[in-house]
């Protein structure tokens, strides 16, 4: 038997909805998005001419006939949408970062579990093209054990824009933007750290926010170190990984960030493959040989698939509220280090 359509309402059609939710959502069998909710209506109807427009997010919230509302609003909102869908019988979905803090985490938590409902938070880089190559690596042990994980996600960005991502407002700021992603990352691989130590720095002219970090996740035999900055021009790794019988490397970015913002669709058949190559490295009787590897295809699509099969009762949650939690837990517990000096204890 056919399940009938999941009926979607987006809130906010700022980047993020825009470029990633509402195309990946658009493109899923069996999600129908409906309404979105935006302070700015011309902006929707010019990309979808037929759509259900809300000018406030409860008026989405309580439009008849959403089976699931997807929060894409700033930060410091995203705990009271979400606590108001949750009461409104509604799945929830929210962009990263789950909420501002691990108390409001935990609420929405126990609110999901008490209301039946599927809450998710949308870590798409888990289908990163170079990260689920190197999964599938580690699952296999080709590196040996891991003993230096570095994560870095770099960019050259000197202009402090006049935006609420770069202000002085809770929520705001690289740590919050793209710390939820190489976090959540190295949990997946690695899971939770015995401590985590952080450097959190403004180091551009005229920085509000946090646009420079490190971050060490410290485990028994390894570390994990997070690092992303807006002053970087270039020649950084975006993971390298050394094991005790080899190495990974690769350069760049996965692409399918930039393939949707020019507005490129997943159901392209060539859809996550790009030219880039990971590297693995060995050594033997100091003599380093090299393997150039294809990555395999990203594929941002299979979150809003996983959705769909949770929610019908078909899958598992593909990301699970309580993963999302643990992430909120390190954010705050790199933010106390970095403010205090000194490594904190996780585990």
């Amino acid at each position: 038997m056919t399940e009938p359509s999941l009926r979607v309402g987006l809130i906010a059609y700022g980047y993020a909805a825009k470029t990633f939710h509402a195309p990946l959502i658009d493109a899923t069998a069996g999600l129908k998005l409906t309404a979105i909710a935006t302070s700015r209506p011309a902006d929707v109807i010019a990309d979808w001419p037929d759509m259900v427009v809300k000018t406030e997010p409860d008026r989405l919230i309580t439009h008849p006939g959403l089976d699931l509302v997807v929060i894409a609003t700033p930060n410091d909102t995203h705990y009271p949408l979400a606590r108001a869908a949750l009461a409104a019988g509604k799945h929830v979905v929210i962009d990263k970062p789950f909420t501002l803090d691990l108390r409001e985490a935990d609420d929405l938590v126990q609110r999901a579990e008490e209301a039946g409902k599927l809450l998710s938070v949308f870590h798409n880089r888990r289908w990163d093209n170079d990260f689920l190559h190197l999964k599938s690596l580690l699952a296999r042990k080709a590196l040996g054990r891991v003993v230096q994980f570095n994560s870095n996600f770099d960019r050259f960005r000197p202009q402090v824009r006049q935006r609420w991502r770069e202000s002085d407002v809770a929520g705001a700021g690289l740590w919050y933007d793209l710390g939820p992603h190489l976090l959540d990352q190295a949990l997946q691989l690695f899971g939770l750290p015995e401590r985590i130590s952080a450097d959190l720095a403004l180091r551009r002219e005229g920085a509000q926010a946090v646009d420079d970090f490190q971050v060490v996740l410290h485990y028994p035999a390894m570390r994990a170190v997070l690092s992303a900055s807006t002053l970087v021009h270039g020649g950084t790794p975006r993971f390298l990984v050394q094991g005790t019988e080899a190495a990974y490397a690769v350069e760049g970015l996965d692409l399918q960030e930039s393939w949707l913002k020019a507005g490129s669709r997943p159901d392209r058949v060539d859809w996550g493959h790009d030219s880039r190559y990971a590297t693995l490295y060995r050594s033997e009787n100091d003599q380093i040989s090299s393997e150039q590897q294809a990555l395999p295809a990203g594929d941002y699509a299979a979150y809003y698939a996983g959705i769909r099969d949770a929610i019908w009762g078909r899958a598992a949650n593909p990301v699970p509220a309580s993963e999302a939690r643990d992430v909120m837990w390190l954010l705050d517990l790199a933010r106390q280090s970095a403010a205090e000096g000194r490594q904190i204890a996780v585990i």
